[in-house]
């Protein structure tokens, strides 16, 4: 048995999109999965499971999304040493006061990270961005709302992963 955390892109944010934590929970533990926690509301769970294989996981979780809540979005499972090492690889640790404009993006392939890349020209002063064979870390010095490759990466250049801030990463990789 091994732990997973499991990340959705773009879910309960505004009206489309809905998936209620305790109905993911619900669905998780129905497609096999046990000890399912879920972490905000933003399509964060981790659970347990005899299954190792990452992208199977993401598929069948995929695909229970779209039957049971009719949505489709990106779905991305990292292991417990996955996410282990996407923590301990960070180039760029922010200061606890910097952990919510401090973005670390998901995918389950990498050149979906490589094509991150491309938010270089649009860093202000102040930003850094890293992109990693595990993930990609972009500080946003002046806040997400003020910065133009945060904006980037929550929109289309960042259709294919998922992000979250290093505050909640830390505590995925706790619960985890």
């Amino acid at each position: 048995m091994s732990r997973f955390a499991v990340l959705l892109r773009g879910v309960n944010v505004g009206k489309a999109n809905r998936v209620p934590m305790a109905e993911f929970r619900a669905m998780l533990e129905a497609l096999g999965h046990s000890d399912v926690k879920t972490l905000l509301n933003s399509g964060n769970a981790v659970f347990t499971s005899i299954r190792r294989g990452t992208d199977k996981l993401a598929d069948e979780i995929g695909a229970g999304l779209r039957e049971r809540f009719g949505v489709t979005t990106p779905v991305v499972v990292k292991s417990a040493s996955e996410l282990q090492a996407i923590v301990d690889g960070n180039p760029i640790v922010p200061p606890e006061a910097e952990h919510g404009r401090f973005l670390v993006a998901f995918a389950m392939a990498p050149d979906r990270l490589t094509a991150l890349e491309s938010l270089r020209p649009l860093l202000l002063p102040g930003e850094r961005l890293a992109v990693t064979a595990h993930a990609a870390y972009l500080h946003c010095a002046n806040g997400l709302l003020e910065s133009r490759a945060g904006e980037a990466l929550l929109g289309k250049v960042g259709k294919g992963v998922t992000s979250r801030n290093w505050g909640t990463v830390i505590k995925l990789a706790a619960l985890v």
